[in-house]
């Protein structure tokens, strides 16, 4: 097992980096059709699927941050539970 702990953390620090370069895409106003602001759009609707809409406000801007925000800080907190693992 202590040899898929390095992968894990490296594959959940990734999704949340993933998240958070998304979130900083939609907040900028990145164009859709753009391939890059695409595939993070995908890549970030495949990670945040658990939790998307779990809220429901108005704003667009506090939709984006909760939608794709609460689950990257899920992603980041289980980087660093795993990370804590590996140094037992």
């Amino acid at each position: 097992m202590r040899g898929l702990v390095p992968f894990l953390r490296t594959a959940v620090a990734a999704a949340a980096i993933v998240l958070l370069v998304w979130i900083v895409l939609d907040l900028a106003g990145a164009d859709p059709g753009n391939p890059v602001a695409h595939w993070f759009r995908s890549a970030a609707d495949w990670l945040s699927g658990w939790s998307r809409g779990l809220f429901a406000p108005q704003n667009q801007t506090v939709r984006t941050l909760t939608d794709y925000g609460v689950p990257a800080a899920v992603y980041a907190a289980a980087a660093a539970v795993l990370g804590r693992y590996q140094r037992e």
